[in-house]
Order: structure tokens, then C-alpha cells, then sequence
């Protein structure tokens, strides 16, 4: 079995994953989540809103996150997955690192990782970007990014929607070719709603007096290691897309 047949085998797995029903613990965080949010005040939620809402429109619009890395559009398939799993190592690390400090500090600083981890995440996704071959100048795989991004943390309904978006990227990108109208129609109440319900019951564990710091380090490990596994998957999904209209 040649690689490619090996990775289409992988990301078929992925997708039947992905769509399984929720398992007893994710049921059961997600309603300690969802109650624990009750009693938050609108207002925190608000600044949590402003706080994605500038991180991502930085990542869209700005070149904060452009990464120093040429894009290497040379490389075959399998050396892109090599090279993705050595920078996926790194920033595992460096989010380990911020979680474990961060927990040990108790609530406040645990505000202060909030903001910080979806920094490391965009990072890590803008150079896995150039990994694969896809330069992040262009607006269209800024747009691309977000969708990993949402695809990762959104629920199953909103997941096979953005599945079939990139799924078709190819055609779809052409509609983002400037960023006239993208953030105007985003729903940022509901982006960072399903944001937060998809991380809230490992990042509370982290405000919890004399654990904070292990569980600040496992949250981080474990919400970065899902990132990989649809950022991977979805770049792979692409690069085979691609492959094969190159070869058509």
C-alpha cells in the first residue's frame, strides 16, 4: 500500500469519528459546562466574545501570524506529515508549558491563558499552512484557517458543514479572494459560544486550588493534540484534492 491509499484510509477513519454519537464524559462535561456558564455574568461572556473576536480578526486581517517559514510547496505528501508532526511537537510543548504555569497562578492568571492559547493555536496553524504548500498572504487560506479552527471546536451539525467546505475548498476559495464582506456576516456570539463549550470543562479544572497546574498542562496538551488531528486531516484532504486535479 503506497502512502497516499494509507492516508485516505486515515482521514476516512477521522471522518467516522468525528460524527460518532458523544460518550458518557463528553455529555457529562458538556452540562457541568453549560450550568457552570449560567452563573458566569453576561458581561464576562462579552469580554470573552471582544477577546476571540480580536485574536481571529488579527489572524484574518493583520500579519501577526504570518510565519517566517517558507511554504513548501515542493514537498511530497508524506514528508508534509512528517514535518507537520515535528511543529505539531513544539507548540504541544510550548501550550503545555503556558497551561502549567498559567494553572499554578489560579483564576487569574487561567484569564490570562484564555487568549493566550488561541494565540498558539492560530501560530501553529498558520505555519502547518506552509507545511502543506498553502501561503497564508493569500486571504482565502486565512478564511481556510478559521474554518480548521471552527471545524475543531464546533458541534456536530456545524462540523459536517464546515467538513463539506473544505471538502470543496477548491471551488469554495474562490469567494475569498478579499476580505470585503467575511467579517461582516460573522457570528461572533456563536463562534465563540462553541468555542468555549468545546475547551470550558478542562480549562475549569485549571482554576481548582492545588490541581490548577496539572490540569492547566493536560487541558492544553489534549485541546492542542485535537487541533493536530483535524488540521492535519483537512490540509491532507486538500493536498490529495489537489494531487489529483494535478494529475486529471
Amino acid at each position: 500500500m503506497n502512502y497516499e491509499h494509507k492516508v485516505k484510509r486515515e482521514v476516512a477513519n477521522w471522518e467516522q469519528q468525528m460524527f460518532k454519537p458523544p460518550g458518557w464524559l463528553e455529555n457529562t462535561s458538556k452540562t457541568i459546562g453549560k450550568r457552570i456558564n449560567h452563573l458566569i455574568p453576561p458581561k464576562v461572556h462579552s469580554i470573552i466574545t471582544t477577546t476571540i473576536r480580536s485574536i481571529v480578526r488579527t489572524a484574518l486581517f493583520g500579519a501577526e501570524y504570518t510565519p517566517s517559514r517558507p511554504v513548501q510547496r515542493t514537498l511530497e505528501l508524506e514528508s508534509a506529515d512528517q514535518e507537520a508532526k515535528e511543529l505539531f511537537a513544539l507548540y504541544q510543548k510550548i501550550a503545555v508549558a503556558e497551561g502549567a504555569g498559567t494553572g499554578a497562578g489560579g483564576i487569574m492568571f487561567s484569564m490570562v491563558d484564555f487568549p493566550a492559547l488561541i494565540a498558539i493555536k492560530m501560530k501553529f496553524l498558520f505555519e502547518l499552512a506552509h507545511v502543506y504548500g498553502y501561503d497564508t498572504k493569500h486571504f482565502s487560506e486565512r478564511v481556510f484557517i478559521l474554518k480548521v479552527f471552527q471545524m475543531t471546536f464546533s458541534g456536530s451539525e456545524n462540523r459536517a458543514r464546515l467538513l463539506d467546505s473544505i471538502k470543496h475548498w477548491h471551488i469554495e476559495k474562490e469567494q475569498w479572494l478579499s476580505d470585503t464582506e467575511y467579517s461582516r456576516n460573522m457570528d461572533w456570539g456563536i463562534f465563540q459560544i462553541e468555542y468555549r463549550d468545546a475547551i470550558d470543562f478542562r480549562k475549569m479544572l485549571q482554576m481548582v486550588p492545588g490541581i490548577g497546574a496539572f490540569a492547566g498542562a493536560w487541558a492544553n496538551y489534549t485541546i492542542l493534540e485535537e487541533l493536530r488531528e483535524f488540521a492535519m486531516n483537512a490540509y491532507r484532504l486538500r493536498k490529495l484534492q489537489d494531487d489529483f486535479e494535478v494529475l486529471g
